[in-house]
C-alpha cells in the first residue's frame, strides 16, 4: 500500500510538471496561476510522500529516514528545475552552440519580441544554423551582402529543382561574379525568428560553397548588434 501511494505520488508530481511546461506560457493551468499550481502539487506530493514513508515504516526508522531523504532531495531537484527551466533552456543552447558551430541561442526578450544571439565561428566569421522550408542550411551572415543567396545544394536539400531555374540575375560572391535566380522561401527561421514568402536568390550550381544571410534579412530586424564575438539578432 505504501508503495503503491509513493507511485502515484511520482506519478502525479511528473503530470503536474508537465501540465506547467505546456501552460507557462499562458501563466495558469486550470485557472490556477502556474506559482500557486507549483506550490500546491509540491506540498501535496511531499505529503504523499512523507504519508508512504511512515507506512512503510515496518522497517528501521534508520532507513525510513533515508529514504525520506532522498525523496525529498529529488523532490527539490524537480521543483527546483521548473523554477529554474528558462536558465536551464538557456544553458542548454549555449552547450548545443559549442557542439554545432552556428546555433543560434534563445534570449529572453521579456515578452518583447524574439532575441537570438550567435556566436563567432572558428574562421572568424558569423555563421548561423537556420531553416529554409524546414531544412537546416548552414548560412554565413554576410553584412556586405545586399540579397541573401542560397548555394545550389542548399537550395536542392530545401526542396527547389536547381536544374530549372532560370539563372539570369549577376550577383558578387567571395569567388567573384556568378549568375542567380530568384525564388520565393516560404519559411525561413533563424532560431525563434520567422520570416515567411520569403525573397531569395539561388546561385549557379558550383559557384558558391556557402550560403548568404544577407542585408535583406538583417535589415528586417529590430536590432542587429554586435559585441564582441557575439551578434544579437531582435525581432
Amino acid at each position: 500500500m505504501s508503495m503503491r501511494l509513493f507511485w502515484i505520488a511520482i506519478a502525479a508530481l511528473g503530470a503536474g510538471l508537465l501540465l506547467l511546461f505546456a501552460n507557462h506560457d499562458s501563466g495558469s493551468v486550470f485557472g490556477i496561476q502556474n506559482d500557486v499550481f507549483a506550490h500546491a502539487l509540491y506540498l501535496g506530493v511531499l505529503g504523499a510522500v512523507l504519508a508512504a514513508a511512515f507506512l512503510g515504516s515496518r522497517a528501521r526508522l534508520g532507513n525510513v529516514t533515508g529514504n525520506i531523504a532522498i525523496w525529498l532531495f529529488i523532490l527539490l531537484v524537480l521543483v527546483a528545475g521548473y523554477q529554474y527551466r528558462y536558465e536551464l533552456q538557456d544553458l542548454a543552447s549555449r552547450v548545443t552552440a559549442g557542439l554545432i558551430p552556428g546555433s543560434p541561442i534563445a534570449l529572453d526578450s521579456g515578452g518583447n519580441g524574439a532575441r537570438v544571439m550567435l556566436q563567432k565561428s572558428a574562421s572568424g566569421h558569423f555563421e548561423v544554423r537556420a531553416s529554409v522550408n524546414g531544412k537546416p542550411v548552414q548560412f554565413l551572415v554576410d553584412t556586405g551582402a545586399t540579397s541573401s543567396v542560397l548555394s545550389a545544394a542548399d537550395a536542392t536539400r530545401a526542396g527547389y529543382d536547381v536544374d530549372r531555374l532560370e539563372y539570369v540575375l549577376p550577383v558578387a560572391t567571395a569567388n567573384g561574379y556568378a549568375s542567380a535566380a530568384r525564388i520565393v522561401v516560404k519559411d525561413l527561421r533563424v532560431g525563434t525568428i520567422e520570416r515567411r514568402s520569403v525573397p531569395m536568390l539561388v546561385a549557379a550550381p558550383g559557384r558558391l560553397d556557402q550560403s548568404l544571410l544577407g542585408m535583406d534579412f538583417i535589415g528586417s530586424l529590430s536590432g542587429f548588434d554586435i559585441r564582441g564575438d557575439r551578434v544579437i539578432l531582435s525581432d
